[in-house]
């Protein structure tokens, strides 16, 4: 017995042809599974933009292979968001941002370090 009530999940236009058919065209397909999906890109874009942001200003405060700077002149910098965790020889914990890292230093100061690829 045939369902002939069958409608796009999309737009609720009448389907027709095969019968586990669930949307009229390709396009109220990819409709709908970028609108289901649209929450985890945006939140991931979101993500993404800060790590860039991140990365742009420790890259415009360590032009060389290390640098000290107060805390303060990390003013836009989100300390939430980082890349991945490193420990040093000595056992502290430097935080990067791709190829660029921070360690807070005793005094508060930050100590920014570049991490050259390795080839």
């Amino acid at each position: 017995m045939k369902n002939e009530n069958r409608t796009c999940q999309e737009c609720g236009r009448r389907l027709t042809g095969r019968s586990d058919k669930k949307f009229c065209t390709d396009m109220c397909r990819n409709t709908h599974n970028n609108r289901i999906s649209a929450f985890r890109n945006n939140t991931m874009r979101a993500i993404n933009h800060t790590l860039r942001k991140n990365r742009h200003i420790l890259a415009q405060l360590c032009p060389a292979e290390k640098i000290r700077v107060t805390r303060n002149s990390l003013t836009d910098f989100n300390f939430s968001y980082f890349t991945h965790v490193r420990q040093t020889p000595r056992g502290n914990t430097c935080f990067f941002v791709y190829d660029l890292g921070y360690r807070e230093l005793a005094n508060g100061n930050i100590l920014i370090i570049r991490d050259w690829p390795r080839l």
